[in-house]
């Protein structure tokens, strides 16, 4: 299967300007051949555009993450739609089964192919630190998985990353990919990258960490995405330009690494 990760500059606030960069991304992919690609934490907003969250709020059923299943089903390509602002009071309006009646979510939602819902990862563990989120949003509950490509698939969140008991149970939920779209900024690159490769080495299993650029306020995205092997071994990367990180990843390939190396089987709960 050919992972794409869609390195995104989102424009702060600018929802419809950031929509269309999206859906070009997606073809973007889709002209490479990718069979899923991945785009980053709240690409429709900016991440730092808190003020910006109401307003650019939507349910589940709404316009933005309908325009990206058209977008995925022309194109034949599987898309996690990174993560967007979700309007809680109307996603259970519509029927969805949300973690509270109203408020917002950090939300990704995992379109097939064919553009069909798949999955729905809202951000568990909300920053609190020099960040509004916490305050903002509404923690989410559950853990979704999806087949896609002979890969058992999850998604997690930026934060997300600093808690590995979460990714512990993505493992015993037979997980062998999980994607993470994330706003990570400068200066933390150091961990970024120690704290994605461990998950992939703990876990022995492939991990896309899939970040935007750009500056937004005083902050700046520091880009990097990469795709890790179930070794820990970074197989695609970038630098902070928005860009587009292309990977063939294999199924076979986890279940080779964890025959080889069984550290799993040693594991005491």
């Amino acid at each position: 299967m050919r992972l794409a990760l869609a390195q995104l500059d989102p424009t702060a606030g600018d929802v419809a300007a950031n929509e269309r960069a999206a859906r070009d991304a997606v073809a973007a992919a889709a002209d490479r051949d990718a069979d899923l690609v991945a785009l980053p934490e709240l690409w429709d907003v900016g991440y730092f555009a808190f003020d910006d969250y109401p307003a650019a709020a939507q349910g589940l059923d709404g316009s933005r993450l309908d325009a990206l299943a058209d977008v995925a089903a022309e194109h034949g390509v599987a898309v996690l739609a990174g993560s967007v602002v979700e309007d809680l009071a109307a996603s259970a309006a519509a029927g969805f089964d949300t973690p509270a009646d109203e408020g917002y979510a950090n939300t990704s939602v995992l379109l097939d192919a064919s553009g069909e819902r798949r999955l729905v990862y809202r951000k568990r563990h909300l920053f609190g630190y020099d960040s509004r989120e916490a305050d903002l949003l509404v923690a989410g509950e559950r853990l979704d998985t999806a087949d896609v490509g002979g890969f058992t698939v999850a998604a997690t969140t930026c934060y997300d990353l600093r808690f590995p008991e979460l990714y512990r149970d993505l493992l015993d939920a037979g997980v062998t990919l999980v994607l993470v779209p994330s706003a990570w900024p400068y200066p933390r690159v150091e961990h970024w990258r120690t704290l994605a490769r461990a998950r992939a080495v703990e876990n022995q299993w492939y991990l896309g960490a899939v970040n935007g650029v750009g500056a937004q306020g005083d902050a700046r995205l520091l880009g990097r995405s990469t795709v890790y092997d179930p070794w820990g071994t970074p197989m695609a990367s970038a630098g902070d330009e928005a860009t587009l990180v292309v990977a063939d990843v294999e199924p076979e390939r986890v279940r080779e690494v964890r025959d080889s190396f069984p550290a799993l089987d040693d594991r005491r709960r």
